[in-house]
C-alpha cells in the first residue's frame, strides 16, 4: 500500500504535531530523503524522540509539483487530506479558534497571532469541507478514521453537517473581518 500524500510541509509538520511520540513528545530531531519509487516521490522523516530516545518514522508520498498553500490554507486544490481526517481538522479549527472575542487592549503581536490563528481555524474548517461530497448533508462516516477524529465526531456529530460546516466558516470570515475595522 502507497503512503499517504502530503499535500504541503505545512500539513506534514501538523500532522506531526498530531502525532507525538507515546511518551507525549513531537520534536524527534527529523531528517528527511526523498526517493522516486515507482514513479512516485517518497519523502521518509526519520530521527529519534528527544525526549525518550525512541526511534521515530514517517513517510509520505509527495505532489510531482510541490506548492505553497496560499494565506489561509493548509493545502491548495479540492482533493481531502489523507493525512488528518474530517475530525483532526475540526479539532484543529476549534485549538486554532479559540482566540479573544475582545481585541482591544491586545497589542500588535497579540492582535496578528489571533489574526494569524483565525486563519488557521478558518483553513481548517475548508479542509472538513473538503471531505464533503457535492450535494450531501453531512461528512460520510469514511471520513474519520483516527482515533481523535472519531472522538470528535462522536461527541457532535452534528458539527459535521453541511449547514453547520458552512456557519462556522462564515463566523470566522466575520470575526477576520473585524481585524480590517
Amino acid at each position: 500500500m502507497a503512503p499517504p500524500l502530503a499535500r504541503t510541509h505545512e500539513e506534514t509538520y501538523l500532522y506531526f504535531e498530531l502525532h507525538p511520540c507515546p511518551c507525549g513528545e513531537v520534536d524527534f530531531g527529523s531528517t528527511s530523503s526523498l526517493e522516486l519509487v515507482d514513479d512516485e516521490w517518497i519523502v521518509r522523516y526519520t530521527g529519534q524522540c528527544v525526549a525518550c530516545g525512541r526511534p521515530r518514522g514517517f513517510e509520505f508520498r509527495q505532489p510531482d509539483e510541490p506548492t505553497a498553500p496560499d494565506d489561509g490554507e493548509w493545502a491548495p486544490g479540492r482533493e481531502p487530506s489523507q493525512l488528518l481526517d474530517a475530525g483532526e481538522w475540526l479539532w484543529v479549527a476549534d485549538v486554532y479558534g479559540s482566540v479573544p472575542a475582545e481585541l482591544d487592549g491586545l497589542s500588535d503581536a497579540e492582535r496578528e497571532q489571533a489574526r494569524t490563528d483565525l486563519l488557521a481555524a478558518r483553513a481548517a474548517i475548508d479542509e472538513v469541507l473538503k471531505f464533503l461530497p457535492a450535494r450531501a448533508a453531512e461528512v460520510p462516516q469514511d471520513a474519520f478514521w483516527s482515533y481523535r477524529g472519531r472522538v470528535v465526531r462522536t461527541a457532535e456529530p452534528g458539527r459535521f453537517g453541511r449547514v453547520r460546516l458552512e456557519a462556522a466558516r462564515a463566523a470566522y470570515d466575520r470575526a477576520l473581518a473585524e481585524f480590517d475595522r
